[in-house]
């Protein structure tokens, strides 16, 4: 299911033996726009310490408890490697906590989980597609320093990151949630991270590929609902992009 990183904050994180804190914030890969980490505020538990919860742990989302399962006991998570939330997460302090965890590197392979296309959770099972010595520059990036960037369009610039979309089963983000107040009042709109041409992370802007006029006539995205398949094969079907759902070939931009 889709889900806003927004809305994700807050959600209380359950381990298999009591409540480790809640959710303040991700960290993706600026590759595959996928989510790596989320970060934990488990300051009722370890004062001054947040904690960063691989996807390979994750379970349930309940959207009624506002809660998400976390496959880890108290004493795994408090012996983690720790993190310094005042700095990048370097590439040091991954292999660490991969190898801590037993899990799989995500950058080594040629797909977005590694020399897997698709989460694998199960370690003994992740391990049948490790291995690989290829490996791809990662660099992660926080949903709240990313949100608020410009949007710029082949012909102009048309607002603002709101928020992030999130498949709860893949963590992959599927779309960035786009307001576009200062250009027309009052709508949002759905751009994946597939149409985009490029990221200046110094300038704060997001460069995509697709005129003002294609994003003014797509479909319009209400901040408070979920997307369908239906509004999902819409707006894939307006700016003549394959869905996601049909097929991801290594993050690649696909079209009819």
């Amino acid at each position: 299911m889709l889900r806003k990183a927004d809305t994700l904050k807050g959600y209380k994180l359950h381990s298999l033996d009591g409540e480790i804190g809640e959710v303040t914030e991700f960290y993706f890969d600026d590759r595959y726009w996928t989510v790596r980490y989320l970060v934990a505020n488990t300051v009722k538990w370890l004062p001054g310490r947040p904690v960063l919860i691989s996807p390979y742990a994750l379970g349930a989302v309940n959207k009624e408890e506002r809660t998400i399962s976390v496959d880890l006991t108290e004493k795994q998570v408090k012996e983690s490697p720790p993190f310094d939330s005042d700095m990048p997460v370097s590439l040091q302090f991954e292999k660490a906590y991969h190898d801590y965890y037993g899990w799989p590197l995500y950058w080594t392979g040629t797909d977005s989980w590694g020399s897997h296309p698709y989460l694998v959770r199960d370690r003994e099972q992740g391990k049948q597609f490790g291995g690989s010595e290829e490996t791809w520059d990662h660099n992660l990036r926080s949903t709240k320093k990313v949100s608020g960037y410009f949007i710029q369009a082949t012909d102009g610039e048309i607002g603002h990151v709101d928020d992030f979309m999130i498949d709860d089963e893949s963590w992959g983000i599927r779309y960035l949630v786009i307001e576009t107040r200062n250009w027309w009042p009052g709508k949002h709109v759905l751009i994946s991270p597939k149409w985009i041409e490029r990221v200046s992370w110094g300038e704060s802007k997001v460069f995509i590929n697709l005129s003002l006029e294609a994003i003014k006539h797509s479909p319009e995205y209400f901040a408070e609902s979920t997307p369908t398949r239906d509004y999902e094969a819409e707006l894939h079907k307006h700016y003549k992009r394959q869905g996601y759902w049909i097929g991801e070939l290594g993050g690649k931009q696909q079209f009819y």
